[in-house]
């Protein structure tokens, strides 16, 4: 009986000599003569334009996944690309025969057979594996299921958010739906559940781990109506060591050598400049090669940018530190050369009628020069002034509120006054590396657990 069954529905390509080869003839014209007898009785009246159960309620159509690999996972297309063995599985009641066997057949068969139209609505491109033959698989059983099987390459569009890149975690989805079939027509469903999906734990990704995967069964709602979907939804999340190794460590060096200033003279400027301005170019230029295979987006601010600018912020304070402490440091020099100068003119007036004094309030505050004819000039200003008694109240008045504002301005001077810009340095030695301990602690608590 099965030998019966096998020469029923077998192929037979016959060419006659003088004939055209077999790859002249399109697919959908094989003829009553290249198949045999037993297979024209079994086509016979098979319309593959009409669906099975045609006005009888729809057909049942379950569907397996194999993930041979995923390829590429690009951030910047927001795409992976796949390969996939795509298994369908429908009962066609005018392929029943007797027995109980199921033959494989030829897979250019497939233009004689109905098929379902299923699609994936997520494709960008998308092709079918051609190498030695079509890679498709037609397999009837005596209770006219047929199983179809294609091998499909596909580059498939996933949303994703790069916020918490590179410790993100990315949800892509694989959907499967009915191009011209409605509900009505057909309906789709897994085989066995999420167990219809194979490969996803044995795959290996290079910057990606599979987390977890699960099947749904859903529906599409178009303006033509409402049409079968299946979607494979799995999770994966990005291993961060890569990008620790490639770019965080480095950064944190690059901050750590920033901070080797601090502990360099200050007179030594060549040195200290040159610390600063290497540091700060090569900043530059890890952030600009971390950003190479990110897209360009400004909706975009990614957890490694976050970073890279807190960074970049911490060598630039480095650099603004020095300046600032050079400034300073220039400052009080100046102040101490202009008072021993002054002394110095002061020694040799010898015995002249001026007997300078000088007032320094602060290390760097302005000098104040004045002389006993100076005085004797204010004492004679305020006799006069007694004199005229009209005057008196006006003239100590405006003496007062000078003499307010030049304490007031002394006061806001003293804020910004350093009496040592040694000590610039020395507060920065333990503010910095503190300041950035406690930015990472923060960072790292929020990317990592929030």
């Amino acid at each position: 009986m099965c030998e019966q069954l096998h020469a029923v529905l077998l192929l037979s390509l016959a060419f006659a000599q003088g004939t055209c080869m077999f790859h002249n003839h399109p697919w959908g014209e094989w003829n009553d003569s290249q198949l045999q007898p037993t297979i024209q009785k079994l086509m016979k009246g098979y319309n593959r334009y009409l669906r099975p159960n045609f006005n009888e309620g729809p057909v049942e159509i379950g569907m397996s996944l194999d993930i041979a690999s995923i390829d590429a996972i690009s951030e910047i297309n927001m795409d992976y690309t796949a390969t996939i063995f795509l298994r369908q599985r429908w009962r066609d009641s005018r392929l029943v025969f007797p027995g109980n066997e199921s033959v494989s057949l030829d897979g250019r068969l497939v233009s004689l057979l109905w098929i379902p139209d299923t699609f994936i609505p997520d494709s960008k491109r998308s092709f079918l594996h051609d190498v030695t033959v079509e890679n498709r698989l037609i397999r009837i059983f005596s209770n006219g299921t047929v199983l179809y099987a294609l091998r499909i390459t596909a580059t498939i569009a996933c949303n994703m958010d790069l916020t918490k890149y590179p410790m993100d975690k990315q949800v892509c989805t694989l959907q499967l739906e009915s191009w011209g079939y409605n509900l009505q027509d057909v309906v789709f469903y897994w085989t066995r559940g999420n167990d219809s999906v194979k490969g996803l734990d044995t795959l290996r990704l290079a910057q990606y781990s599979i987390e977890s995967y699960y099947t749904s069964v859903s529906e599409a709602v178009y303006e033509t109506g409402q049409y079968p979907k299946l979607v494979l939804h799995f999770a994966l999340r990005r291993n961060v060591l890569f990008f620790i190794l490639e770019t965080y460590v480095p950064s944190i060096l690059l901050v750590v050598l920033s901070w080797v200033s601090f502990w360099i003279s200050q007179s030594s400027v060549p040195a200290r400049t040159c610390i600063g301005v290497t540091t700060v170019l090569t900043m530059t230029t890890l952030m600009m090669g971390a950003r190479t295979s990110l897209p360009n987006a400004n909706c975009f601010i990614k957890a490694i940018d976050v970073y890279l600018g807190i960074c970049f912020t911490f060598i630039f304070g480095a650099l603004l530190e020095y300046a600032c402490a050079h400034f300073y440091t220039m400052q009080h020099q100046t102040i101490e050369e202009l008072q021993r100068e002054l002394l110095r003119e002061f020694r040799e007036s010898n015995g002249t009628s001026c007997y300078p004094m000088v007032r320094a309030a602060q290390a760097n505050q302005s000098v104040e020069i004045s002389s006993s004819a100076e005085e004797a000039t204010e004492q004679s200003e305020k006799r006069d002034a007694n004199n005229h008694d009209g005057s008196k109240e006006e003239t100590s008045g405006q003496g007062c509120s000078l003499s307010l504002v030049k304490d007031a301005s002394r006061r806001v001077a003293s804020v910004f006054v350093v009496e040592n810009p040694h000590n610039i340095d020395r507060h920065a030695r333990t503010a910095f590396p503190t300041a950035f301990l406690f930015v990472n602690i923060l960072y790292w608590l929020y990317y990592l657990f929030l």
